[in-house]
């Protein structure tokens, strides 16, 4: 019986691209000619497991191109190669190529061999001392083939001993690698194998005599058995040394004709090598590492809950009048202990946002060298913790709104130096808690949103008209239409107005939304506001007519009453009320939703919600607030279908279901409603 490694190779690639992001942070922290020593180590050593790994599961690919790096990194730490920019950017490169040689094999995907081919030349240039020599060759291994016309390889005698496979090594799968350095012709030899009723199957009864053809080093062949070297008997010959090919151990004092009969060649099995390597993971499964000290709350929690669902399983078994305030405390007390539980639950799924922000110290050294300028990067709060499904969504956005940061926002040095400034620009990073919601904040100190340029495109590509009087918020806003850009020529950074829309529709997707504050000559601002998490929301619940929705917090202003002869009838706009010098429009929900028992029909007789989104903010009219309360998220898409101007659903404390509203999807309707129907409700500018 063999044990299946496909079982740790999750694991393995999960520690993999910790390596790796250890590998990169650290080389991009390494200061070329007085480099750290431990900070080089701490490279080599991530290297050097990433190796190891490799070697052990069989992904032979890995181990030899990580090989190299690792030689190079050896050689960085024993001094005897100086850490040159050159060589820090090549090692950058590679780890590149090792990530997508990682995530390739991790999904059961084909890497470009091209590409790998090329950065493991670029490798052993470096090595090479800047050039790619030919090495010398060793007079103990010489090519047989070039001076006698004879074949070069080895001669292979393998006999595991016995208890080889109890150690978790496969003899099948070192087959498997050998073969990869060469022509391999395999002969096993069956001599050993006991009869049925004496038969181990965790034992190993077989050897092997080998003939490997090719220009394999001893030393490639000593690294696939360096694993069992303790656990065999291994004899390694180069065929140019012996006076004949044998299929016999040496030390085999059997006849050859005994030894050919219980000999037979056997081929290698390709296709279950290829199972081995190539298994998909399973439906897209994920993990993440969770606090001990997190697992420990969770358990104390349950073992709580535990003892007061038995007190009251005890109380309702003979309940008396008498025990009702006993009973009031216990339902408190469960009240309790089920929100702690929640909490919990809920801690287990954060993470530090230091996932997401961990991919720009990189950005910004590629794109900086690229465009000639000089950026320094500060990243604040990143072990501010987030959900995992939003650390996994927000990346995205976070990537557009920093490169264009570095594109548009920072000037080349000579510019800011003309400015009074200094020369390195920096961009910042910033993640924080505030009121329930997480806030992440992008600045930089680069020349600013110019207000004349973005209005003046904006009429050209006739978004607004020409006589359109706006604020420098709504201004600013109007970079998050689609196709919009400002760039004078076309780069492959940025440029082409695509990603700005996208940006701001990813996070309202997310529940939150997005600010910009700027000046002139002295920078821009993105705020980001999200909800800590996806699965629970906190919203306000509001009723129209026998209906009752849940409004998300994150999304409402503030809630008024207002009179009729507050209410304007603007042309092409409909119904408005004036709100601190801004006219907003009122949107009725009743109408929208089609909810046809809507008790206010007067202006007066309701409530309106002033709510934002996509940057634009209107009025929904309601019957009246009921209140604020948490509610466990249930997705209406998955369930049932999707429904435009709803984002999902939730099961209320009475067990009736609340439905809850999509702030941008529904201020959309509202307009097309007016188009269609010639409604009351216009469209919305």
């Amino acid at each position: 019986m063999t044990i299946d490694m496909a079982q740790f190779h999750q694991v393995f690639f999960d520690e993999s691209f910790e390596g790796l992001d250890v590998m990169e942070s650290g080389l991009l922290e390494m200061d070329p000619g007085s480099a750290d020593s431990e900070q080089i180590n701490s490279i080599f050593r991530a290297a050097h497991s990433i190796k190891g790994g490799s070697g052990t599961f069989g992904f032979s690919n890995i181990a030899e191109f990580t090989h190299v790096m690792e030689t190079l990194l050896d050689e960085t730490r024993d001094g005897r190669r100086q850490v040159t920019a050159e060589a820090v950017n090549v090692l950058l490169a590679s780890v590149d190529v090792l990530r997508e040689m990682l995530t390739a094999t991790s999904e059961g995907a084909e890497m470009n061999p091209e590409r790998v081919k090329v950065q493991k030349a670029e490798l052993d240039r470096l090595l090479a001392g800047g050039v790619v020599a030919v090495e010398a060759a060793d007079p103990g291994s010489e090519d047989v083939s070039s001076v006698t016309g004879e074949q070069a390889g080895w001669h292979i005698v393998f006999h595991p001993h016995s208890h080889m496979m109890r150690t978790g090594n496969d003899p099948l799968r070192l087959l498997r690698e050998l073969e990869s350095l060469g022509e391999l012709t395999v002969k096993v030899d069956i001599g050993s194998l006991p009869s049925m009723s004496e038969f181990e199957p965790e034992d190993s009864y077989l050897s092997w005599d080998l003939h490997l053809i090719g220009d394999a080093s001893q030393d490639q062949i000593n690294d696939i058995f360096d694993w069992v070297e303790d656990d065999c008997d291994l004899s390694v010959t180069p065929i140019s040394q012996e006076p004949g090919s044998p299929v016999v151990s040496e030390n085999d004092n059997k006849s050859k004709l005994e030894s050919e009969a219980k000999t037979a060649s056997v081929p290698i099995e390709k296709s279950k090598a290829a199972t081995v390597k190539k298994a998909a993971p399973s439906g897209g499964a994920s993990s993440i590492r969770v606090d001990i000290s997190k697992i420990d709350a969770l358990i104390n929690m349950v073992g709580e809950l535990v003892i007061t669902q038995s007190m009251l399983s005890m109380m309702g078994e003979e309940f008396e009048i008498s025990q009702i305030e006993r009973l009031r405390e216990g339902l408190v007390q469960l009240e309790r202990h089920t929100r702690e539980m929640q909490e919990s639950v809920m801690q287990i799924r954060m993470l530090p946002i230091s996932f997401t922000f961990s991919r720009f110290p990189r950005l910004v050294h590629d794109l900086s060298a690229k465009m000639g300028k000089q950026i320094e990067l500060k990243m604040t709060g990143e072990n501010t913790e987030v959900d995992k499904t939003v650390i996994e969504k927000i990346g995205d956005p976070l990537v557009h709104l920093v490169r264009n940061s570095l594109d548009h926002g920072i000037e080349l040095p000579e510019v800011r130096a003309a400015a009074g400034k200094p020369e390195t620009g920096t961009v910042e990073l910033n993640a924080s808690h505030r009121g329930g919601n997480i806030i992440i904040e992008i600045k930089d100190d680069g020349k600013g949103l110019d207000k004349d340029v973005l209005l003046k495109k904006a009429i050209e590509k006739g978004v607004v008209p020409p006589d359109a009087i706006l604020s420098d918020q709504q201004i600013y806003e109007l970079i998050f239409g689609a196709g919009f850009s400002t760039a004078e020529t076309v780069s492959d950074v940025s440029g082409r107005g695509v990603g700005m829309d996208v940006v701001r529709r990813n996070i309202n997707e997310l529940g939150g939304n997005i600010e910009i504050k700027s000046e002139m000559g002295v920078g821009s601002s993105f705020t980001i506001r999200l909800p800590l998490t996806l699965a629970i929301l906190d919203g306000q619940t509001v009723s129209i007519g026998s209906e009752v929705y849940i409004v998300p917090l994150v999304s409402i202003i503030e809630s008024i009453q207002i009179k009729e002869d507050m209410v304007n009838m603007l042309a092409g706009k409909g119904e408005t009320f004036k709100l601190r010098d801004e006219y907003l429009p009122i949107v009725r929900l009743h109408a929208v939703l089609g909810v046809e028992d809507a008790k206010a029909k007067k202006i007066n007789e309701g409530l309106l919600v002033v709510v934002e989104g996509e940057g634009r903010r209107c009025g929904f009219f309601v019957d009246d607030l009921l209140g604020q309360q948490q509610v466990v998220i249930k997705s209406l898409e998955a369930n049932y279908r999707k429904i435009n101007g709803l984002s999902g659903a939730t099961i209320l404390g009475d067990g009736s279901v609340a439905l809850i509203l999509d702030i941008p999807g529904l201020i959309r309707m509202a307009g097309q409603a007016a188009t269609a129907e010639g409604s009351n409700i216009r469209k919305i500018a």
